[in-house]
């Protein structure tokens, strides 16, 4: 070999390590935080058992994996105030935040609020001002982070005695607190996780830890596995543990895989396990797919929990689009009265384009009606329940 060729082949090796150095390192610059929050010392409301240990556990399997942490345990509504915006402070500069929670959280007319140790519920009034919302929590995880990961895990569900209290205040509008909590619609690149199917209560446990945690603190713990992997587990355990009582559920909104565990994420780092072959991660999740619903079948209360798990997740749904039309249906009228005092040609044309841009939402929210409806449909024949149509 000449040496000119040997200089050539030596600089070809360093190009090539060169840039497999350089696809490893976004993984490995990748930061991460969290924010871990277990209220169990209630005050105005029965204290509970796992929240604060299930928020120790699930901190310390996200440290292992490498977060950054912020961790708050019984929090009033002061110090929960504050621990949000720390978070959402080192979030602007993180590539990924996960948002846990446990402890007592309800729903307003389809909004979901976390409730600190120390919140009074005696009036609708109260609840700005003693809660803490979701959707607060959500916005800070979604603004000016484009392109970036939100995990969130609500391990919120349980019975919740304040709940009760603010139904008995608000009387007849006390039908807008629903059970458990509502189903939320995320933004592009936010994933987020209930310990039991949407509208339903969740267990808090026997043991230690919630039977969600439990199995989801396990499940983060183990290398080599997507968030999608996670969650099969995580379902399938909670379901054994509950005897098909308690289905987790998911809304994934992600554009690409998640892994707890950099490092043993496939082709991330040097030292890592060998990457599968093209389509393998598809044709083992297709396989755990394919037990699970084994599984299912062969557990005959499990089944049914599952379709009727799915059945309040549609009727959420309709009900969230037919509050979605009032609204727009609403906006319309406004727009109609400004139109009614513009003068200016320009103006009446520009809210008439804002009119016929309202009603064509509508007219895609009906069409996902009318899907949502004959699915609905399908499900309460197959549960051997009365049609919504034909009740009296």
């Amino acid at each position: 070999m000449s040496l000119r060729v040997a200089v050539r082949f030596v600089m070809g090796l360093a190009s090539i390590g060169f840039a497999a150095l350089v696809l490893c390192l976004p993984a490995a610059a990748q930061k991460r935080v969290a924010l871990v929050v277990g209220n169990s010392a209630y005050v105005h409301a029965g204290a509970l058992a796992n929240p604060a240990n299930d928020a120790n556990e699930v901190a310390a399997a996200l440290k292992d994996a490498g977060f950054g942490m912020i961790l708050g345990l019984d929090l009033d509504k002061r110090a929960f105030d504050a621990k949000v915006r720390e978070f959402s402070r080192v979030l602007a500069a993180a590539d990924v935040g996960i948002f846990y929670y446990a402890g007592h959280g309800l729903q307003v007319a389809g909004r979901n609020h976390l409730v600190p140790v120390d919140a009074q519920l005696q009036s609708e009034r109260d609840l700005d001002f003693e809660s803490v919302s979701l959707d607060f929590i959500l916005k800070q995880m979604e603004l000016e982070r484009e392109g970036k990961t939100n995990i969130v895990f609500l391990d919120a569900c349980r019975d919740n005695p304040l709940a009760r209290n603010l139904a008995r205040s608000m009387g007849t509008r006390s039908a807008s607190i629903g059970q458990g909590l509502a189903q939320v619609q995320t933004g592009v690149g936010t994933f987020i996780a209930y310990s039991t199917q949407p509208g339903n209560v969740a267990l808090d446990g026997q043991g230690a830890n919630s039977p969600f945690t439990a199995a989801l603190a396990k499940a983060i713990k183990q290398p080599g596995r997507n968030l999608t992997a996670v969650m099969i587990d995580v379902r399938r355990q909670v379901l054994a543990a509950t005897n098909g009582r308690q289905v987790p559920w998911d809304h994934s909104a992600l554009t690409g895989d998640f892994y707890f565990h950099q490092a043993s994420a496939p082709g991330m780092l040097p030292g890592a396990a060998p990457a599968a072959p093209a389509g393998a991660d598809t044709e083992a999740m297709q396989r755990r797919l394919k037990e699970l619903e084994a599984e299912l079948k062969s557990r005959p209360d499990a089944r049914q929990a599952t379709n009727i798990a799915r059945l309040e997740q549609l009727r959420e749904r309709a009900r969230q689009l037919q509050e979605a039309n009032r609204a727009d249906q609403s906006r319309i009228f406004d727009t109609y009265r400004k139109q009614g005092a513009a003068s200016d040609p320009k103006a009446r044309s520009e809210l008439n384009r804002e009119i016929g841009s309202i009603q064509m939402q509508i007219a895609r929210r009906g069409q996902e009606q009318r899907t949502l409806g004959e699915e609905i449909t399908k499900l309460e024949s197959e549960l051997g329940l009365v049609a919504q149509g034909e009740r009296k």
